[in-house]
């Protein structure tokens, strides 16, 4: 098999790197001018191009079943707009703020949730005057305790420009928590370079990583080299996977990957259930199958291995951690409770099961 040197950005792309075939070239045209298309080498070279349930290509690579969307999916699926009082800010928590710093990423998931909101036609970074009043909002706000770094990837951007926003956040005093998200230690693990981690660790504020990972071929060698060098620089990471139909929906591979993320010092964090982002219903498992995944998941390895399994509540609610809640109406949808004691009916949302 071929190596793949260069990024694949384009349907030309893909079908020169043989991971999808030219009959697919019109249906797929239409995805990518909707959705943004990108794989990095280190990913590509993860497929196995002769599989055709690779769970590699799945995540990463365009298909016909993103035109279909479901009646409950929206653009804006949990709610940031509404709770976005200057550009950048997302405050649906009173202790925390996203500060979503880039809307580019190395790679474009497939089901992400914003993927309305990302993409090189989305612009690529905060401008500096919405930075400005986005650490303006922070620094007026005092029950800001964290900032969630997100975006898009905020790693996709320059450690001198890391820097800068770290030396922003970190003149705000009641600000103690900065947590950076991302997918570049296993999507583009040469950008975790010695002036990435010391721009992480400019300052006196505390660190996290949010690592988002999905299964755990992802975690093969130059990723985990870079998740090494996080980890021996002092920068604690945490985990976060989305629960992915063709993916992850099974117990062995679940266990697989929640062990390799300890063992590679990562602490599973969230299990996230699939969100209402259009076109995605072909990755999203019900309700009842993540439950179960999960009890299964419980009876087989150490609670430092488990992650909290959330539903991100429509409407900007919030997150609720989908096992402890058992409710459900007489019609039997299920019943979440949200922080603010609010009920909300969740209906699950899956493709027929006759979409690939």
């Amino acid at each position: 098999m071929t190596l793949i040197e260069k990024k694949l950005t384009s349907i030309d792309d893909l079908i020169g790197a043989k991971l999808v075939s030219d009959n697919e070239r019109g249906a797929l045209m239409d995805v990518s001018a909707r959705y943004a298309v990108a794989l990095t080498p280190v990913i590509a070279n993860l497929i196995d191009p002769n599989a055709p349930n690779d769970p590699i290509a799945r995540q990463f690579v365009p298909t016909a079943a993103e035109l279909t969307t479901h009646p409950r999916e929206a653009g804006d699926p949990i709610g940031d707009h509404l709770k976005s009082p200057v550009p950048g800010i997302v405050h649906r928590y009173p202790d925390r703020v996203l500060l979503k710093i880039a809307s580019v990423c190395p790679v474009y998931c497939r089901f992400c949730f914003r993927r309305e909101m990302v993409g090189p036609a989305n612009g690529e970074t905060l401008s500096a005057d919405d930075l400005a009043a986005a650490v303006a909002y922070i620094a007026a706000n005092p029950g800001i305790w964290e900032v969630i770094l997100t975006g898009g990837d905020p790693f996709i951007l320059s450690p001198r420009r890391i820097r800068e926003v770290t030396g922003a956040l970190s003149a705000v005093p009641h600000v103690k928590i900065l947590r950076w998200h991302t997918r570049v230690p296993v999507v583009d693990p040469d950008r975790v370079s010695d002036e990435l981690i010391a721009a992480l660790k400019a300052t006196p504020k505390t660190v996290f990583i949010g690592l988002h990972t999905n299964h755990a071929r992802e975690l093969e060698g130059s990723a985990c080299d870079a998740i090494a060098r996080l980890v021996d620089a002092g920068l604690p990471l945490v985990s976060q996977t989305v629960l992915l139909k063709g993916v992850n929906d099974n117990v062995e591979t679940l266990e697989a990957l929640m062990r390799r993320l300890v063992e590679l010092r990562v602490k599973p964090y969230y299990l996230h259930h699939g969100d209402l982002a259009p076109g995605t219903a072909h990755f999203r498992t019900t309700i009842a199958e993540g439950r179960a995944l999960m009890a299964a998941l419980r009876q087989r390895i150490s609670g430092l291995a488990l992650p909290t399994y959330v539903l991100d509540l429509p409407g900007a609610f919030g997150k609720v951690p989908i096992e402890r809640h058992s409710g459900a109406d007489h019609n039997g949808v299920d019943i979440f409770t949200d922080r603010d004691g609010r009920n909300h009916r969740y209906e699950d949302a899956c493709a027929a099961p006759d979409v690939p």
